[in-house]
């Protein structure tokens, strides 16, 4: 097996780990004495609610509505119906997705249950501003976030804060029913209150610490914005609150479990897995740049692991857009893993998003190779020019070294492997 097949091969198995079709059924709860009503939103959840349908008694009540990203649905199912949005900006098909979720659990009683499916990208589907902000006023705070480089605790923090449907507000609005929420993790630590921005749990931060995020970052928000994070009633339900007295949060598919799939096929092929963690984040191309110097420590001295190895790892980085390019944070990580390693021989990479989606482009990510540098530069394409422009698709389609899955139909955030053999 080729160094490319292998990498793609240990992505595939990440990916395949965290299939709703896999993740979901062993979790679903015993039907109630009243309605089910499934709601959910993220890159998953047309995935996750085919599941549910396909395992849910057909003699007992089902309806509900969820709302995943262009292109990632599944064809029209039976009893859920499926909408679709825009990601990773707001749009009024989310907007209009989110009001009808919160008018379908109004209502409902104690023998009744919600069960909501969460995954990743579920706080830009799930967007519901209150009154008093207009959808264009969140998308321009959404907008500046995501090219500020503030990572994915501090983006959501902001988002909930600006909802009437994220930071527990679901959860509220469907008491006294029962919410048993099942959530796919795509956030480093896994945290429930930050996957999509935690519709159906409590939620810690408060409406400071949003602005202190929006300080930090230089974002000075619209008018609209800065008047909803100076009221105090605006505050978000808060661990304790009456609201989440019935309400049970499964987690059912990780990045850890992934990269431990991803691992088990490199051992079948006779390759040392290292993971060296599941929740790294930091600059995409510093990490590239770390991991760079980690590559020729095995290389150069056997440590910490003799080749051959592949060092697995998964988290999410982030990019502060400085350049014009297409942008994409796995690749952006690998511009900058290739410029460390220089050609280093017999040091191949994969990273990828475990959606299909790098960025805003419909492109995984991308591989790396030892003659990558020289091939690029061949054709007049600079690496190091790329990377100042944040250019990392632009790089990886000029040499034809993109990976492209489509729609995943699941999200436990980047797939990163660095495979180093013998020289």
């Amino acid at each position: 097996m080729t160094e490319r097949a292998l990498l793609r091969r240990m992505f595939e198995a990440a990916v395949a780990s965290a299939a709703a079709e896999v993740a979901v059924p062993p979790h679903l709860p015993p039907p109630p004495a009243g309605r089910t009503v499934v709601v959910g939103a993220g890159k998953a959840a047309a995935a996750m609610a085919r599941a549910v349908e396909a395992h849910w008694p057909a003699a007992r009540p089902l309806s509900g509505l969820v709302v995943t990203r262009y292109g990632h649905g599944v064809g029209p199912l039976a009893r859920i119906e499926v909408v679709e949005a825009s990601h990773p900006v707001p749009d009024a098909a989310g907007q209009a997705a989110a009001a009808r979720i919160l008018d379908l659990v109004h209502g409902l009683g104690p023998d009744d249950l919600v069960l909501c499916l969460i995954s990743g990208g579920g706080s830009a589907l799930l967007s519901l501003p209150p009154p008093e902000i207009e959808l264009a006023d969140k998308q321009a705070v959404n907008r500046a976030l995501l090219r500020s480089g503030a990572g994915i605790h501090d983006m959501n923090c902001v988002r909930k804060h600006l909802s009437a449907i994220k930071g527990g507000r679901l959860a509220a609005a469907a008491a006294p029913a029962q919410v048993i929420s099942l959530v796919i993790s795509d956030v480093p630590g896994d945290d429930p209150s930050v996957i999509a921005s935690g519709p159906t749990v409590p939620d810690a931060s408060t409406l400071a610490d949003a602005r202190a995020v929006l300080e930090r970052f230089g974002i000075l928000p619209p008018p609209s914005v800065q008047a909803r994070l100076a009221d105090p009633a605006a505050e978000t339900p808060k661990p304790g609150d009456a609201a989440f007295a019935r309400t049970l949060t499964r987690i059912v598919a990780t990045p850890q479990a992934s990269l431990e799939a991803a691992a088990e096929i490199a051992r079948a092929a006779g390759v040392q897995p290292l993971i060296l963690g599941d929740a790294i984040e930091g600059e995409a191309a510093e990490v590239g740049r770390v991991m760079g110097g980690i590559a020729r420590q095995v290389v150069l001295h056997h440590q910490p692991a003799a080749p051959p190895c592949v060092v697995i790892s998964g988290g999410e980085t982030t990019v502060t857009v400085r350049g014009h390019g297409r942008g994409g944070r796995n690749v952006e990580f690998l511009l900058a893993l290739a410029i460390e390693l220089n050609g280093l021989p017999e040091v191949y990479a994969l990273a990828a998003d475990t959606d299909g989606v790098d960025g805003a482009e419909e492109i995984a990510g991308a591989i790396i190779a030892p003659d990558t540098l020289a091939r690029a530069a061949a054709i007049g394409v600079s690496a190091k020019a790329r990377l100042r422009d944040n250019d990392g698709h632009g790089f990886f389609a000029a040499l034809d070294d993109q990976v492209i899955t489509g729609p995943t139909l699941t999200n436990v955030n980047d797939f990163r492997a660095i495979l180093i053999n013998p020289a």
